[in-house]
């Protein structure tokens, strides 16, 4: 992950287009991923409570799954750190959170995140802060660095497709662990999230060939 103080923020698409650039230029691997894959998604969304919501609504379970759930709560109107408050536990088990993620919703709506300061905040202060809160994890507050705070230095070498993509693009004899992967990953800064939409967008348009033949 990144630290120090916020250098480079993603914002618009000319900047992930730079930061490929960048990235072919360093690494021929990615310079062929790229012809490949094409241009890569801006993958840039809102941020606040209820984008980190949403990630824990989407833990260990189906893309699907998240989606209905997360439809329930926008449509119950549970979107904000004082409506979570006020929700009783039938109105959480209503809308498909499960017990634990009631559990995390109350925390994140306890938690009083100044969520303006951390788009100021170093990278690390915003990992730091956000997993202080029961239920997120490294790998979400990485993934909300990324594409919620649009942080261009911030990677998240736990993820699995990352991983396995690694070892297709890079010809490794076996998937990187997290540790393995955060040091390949550090030669990408500092522009570390593009790396990681070019490694999820390489994923996607190779699994899709893979269907074809």
């Amino acid at each position: 992950m990144g630290g120090g103080a916020v250098t480079r923020l993603i914002t618009q698409d000319t900047d992930v287009a730079e930061g490929a650039a960048w990235l072919a230029a360093q690494e021929p691997r990615f310079a062929r991923a790229l012809e490949l894959t094409g241009p890569l998604p801006l993958r840039l969304a809102p941020d606040g409570f209820a984008a980190l919501f949403n990630k824990i609504v989407s833990q260990q379970v189906s893309v699907a799954s998240a989606r209905a759930i997360w439809g329930r709560v926008e449509a119950a109107g549970l979107v904000t750190p004082d409506a979570v408050r006020a929700a009783g536990e039938e109105d959480l088990k209503a809308v498909g959170l499960s017990r634990p993620k009631m559990k995390y919703a109350r925390a994140l709506a306890q938690a009083q995140i100044d969520y303006d300061a951390l788009r100021d905040a170093t990278d690390a202060q915003v990992i730091a802060t956000l997993t202080d809160v029961s239920g997120i994890g490294v790998w979400t507050a990485q993934v909300y660095a990324m594409f919620n705070l649009g942080r261009a230095d911030v990677f998240a070498p736990g993820d699995l497709a990352l991983q396995e993509t690694a070892r297709m693009l890079f010809d490794l004899p076996a998937r990187p662990t997290a540790k393995e992967l955060d040091i390949m990953a550090q030669a990408w800064s500092p522009w570390r999230a593009v790396a990681a939409r070019l490694l999820f967008t390489y994923y996607r348009v190779s699994k899709d060939r893979e269907g074809m033949t």
